[in-house]
């Protein structure tokens, strides 16, 4: 089963935006995303509508922070993508007739829901700020500079 990594790209591209004076275009954030801009366009467009981003047309146009990196958390953004399946396991058949299915279900569904639980409540505790923060840490641990087009040039 494919993983989906939209909230991985979302936040990796969220952070490089923080960095920017400018907007950034579509195309830039798809290459650093490594994928298509109409994919940045419509994950975008579900972002600015909870107002964490904002977009502007025209020459020197692209995508721009709108919100107060303190003040979102990986649950806002994970919300604002539709909140995707978290776990890639689940029950064989959801309404089994076999009595040894039917208690495996119970017992992993309960299972599915405490760590589902747990992995909401963790990313509703991290903020982009800390994300940005580990970041800043990292690129004064190398010694370099940040530059976007640079970083995910093909």
């Amino acid at each position: 089963m494919k993983r989906d990594s939209r909230l991985s790209g979302v936040l990796h591209v969220l952070l490089h935006m923080a960095e920017q004076r400018e907007p950034v275009t579509s195309e830039v954030l798809a290459k650093a995303m490594d994928t298509h801009a109409v994919v940045i366009r419509r994950i975008m467009a579900g972002l600015r509508e909870r107002g964490y981003v904002r977009s502007e047309k025209g020459h020197g146009g692209g995508w721009t922070l709108a919100c107060d990196l303190s003040a979102v958390t990986l649950r806002d953004i994970y919300d604002a993508l539709g909140g995707p399946a978290l776990l890639a396991m689940g029950n064989r058949t959801e309404a089994p007739g076999c009595l040894v299915e039917q208690a495996v279900n119970a017992a992993l569904d309960q299972a599915f829901h405490d760590a589902e639980a747990l992995l909401l409540a963790r990313l509703g505790e991290v903020t982009l700020a800390m994300l940005s923060a580990d970041f800043h840490d990292r690129l004064v641990a190398r010694g370099g500079a940040h530059r976007l087009e640079k970083i995910h040039a093909s």
